[in-house]
């Protein structure tokens, strides 16, 4: 994956930088969900501070910012991964700590 790819994925939550679960699960090639069982099962390696779920208002908001995003091409809107989430589960945001 290309830096710029990777640097489009960056996003300000919180005021922090963070990547999405589905955007870490593309850049490892793997799916999101087996991202995501891995993390639970290691629970005690991703700290608060390193890893935290979006609140629904966080995640509608940053959905937003990706869509106007996608209009100016500065990145890709959320797509295949997202499309088997359910409605009522945000996505996970790691930190770069």
């Amino acid at each position: 994956m290309q830096i710029t790819i990777i640097q489009q994925k960056i996003y300000d939550v919180k005021g922090q930088k963070i990547m999405l679960d589905f955007d870490l699960a593309q850049l490892y090639s793997v799916e999101t969900k087996v991202l995501n069982q891995s993390v639970k099962r290691n629970a005690e390696r991703f700290p608060s501070s390193f890893m935290f779920r979006l609140r629904t208002g966080e995640w509608k908001l940053l959905q937003k910012q990706m869509i106007v995003a996608q209009t100016h091409n500065w990145s890709q809107f959320v797509t295949g991964s997202q499309k088997h989430r359910g409605k009522r589960t945000t996505p996970f945001a790691f930190t770069e700590h």
